[in-house]
């Protein structure tokens, strides 16, 4: 069954005679997501070089690096000769994307929404950009089961925890996600209640509205690596350190492109996010 969602459908600038008959066999992903979706689907052979976010599968690190997806070089996404380059939504500087949209590449940017609706509609799209319309359907016949799954769960928690993601901490300033993002979605399919909804996206937040805020759970995420992430030590933010997060010590690290890419992996995320959500209130 061919999942169509109305709304999400790719925004697609193609010329069709750039492809061969097969279609693009030289595929430049810009996005994490988008790179793991295109391994999940079994294209990887196809791809040439992807960007920076794309760090999973590991076989992906080997491929080139054009460049973190919202620094773009137009040169460097476009010296190694593509003939499909699939972005994410919010790639650029726009710039650089009006650049790279006017050479004689077909490029398909992908819309970017942070529910399971979202997800589906990824995979639909690099489907049919990739001319395997079928393979993705099958795949996210699977997504939907595994996240539907994980939203029912999700759904039977009685008292979901407050949860405050934290983007960064430095120079001592608390970047905190808001409503609308990857951060803010994901805790909601893990059952979890955003801690800071009076604003859309990420900003600084005030050591009065950290206390405010009484998150019940810190969350953080881990840039990679196979270091042990170093510690978080609360008592150095005395914000922090007061509110019930603070006070318990529940603070949940997970690497950053599981928990926040919105691609094939995203019901095992929201799993192990909501399971160590209940683990800690126990």
């Amino acid at each position: 069954m061919r999942i169509t969602i109305l709304g999400l459908a790719a925004t697609l600038a193609l010329s069709t005679a750039a492809f061969a008959q097969d279609g693009p066999q030289r595929i430049v992903a810009i996005g994490g997501s988008l790179t793991e979706i295109v391994y999940a689907l079994g294209q990887q052979d196809r791809l040439i070089a992807r960007d920076t976010t794309s760090v999973f599968p590991q076989e992906a690190l080997e491929l080139p690096d054009v460049g973190y997806m919202r620094a773009l070089s137009p040169e460097g996404v476009l010296s190694v000769d593509p003939d499909l380059i699939l972005t994410l939504e919010g790639a650029g500087p726009p710039e650089a994307m009006d650049v790279i949209r006017s050479a004689s590449v077909p490029v398909v940017t992908v819309p970017e929404s942070f529910d399971r609706e979202g997800v589906l509609a990824k995979v639909a799209a690099v489907g049919e950009a990739l001319g395997v319309e079928d393979e993705a359907a099958e795949l996210a016949k699977r997504i939907d089961t595994d996240l539907q799954a994980a939203e029912e769960d999700a759904s039977g928690i009685d008292d979901p925890a407050r949860v405050l993601f934290i983007l960064s901490m430095e120079g001592g300033r608390v970047m905190a996600s808001g409503t609308g993002t990857a951060a803010d979605g994901m805790i909601r399919i893990a059952g979890g209640e955003n801690a800071i909804t009076d604003y859309p996206g990420y900003k600084q937040l005030t050591d009065e509205a950290i206390v405010t805020a009484a998150p019940d759970v810190i969350l953080l995420m881990d840039r990679g690596g196979n270091l042990d992430p170093a510690p978080v030590d609360l008592s150095t933010q005395p914000a922090l350190a007061a509110t019930p997060a603070g006070e318990s010590g529940r603070v949940i690290r997970m690497d950053g492109a599981y928990l926040l890419g919105f691609g094939p992996r995203t019901a095992d995320a929201a799993k192990e996010l909501a399971a160590k959500l209940h683990a800690e209130a126990d």
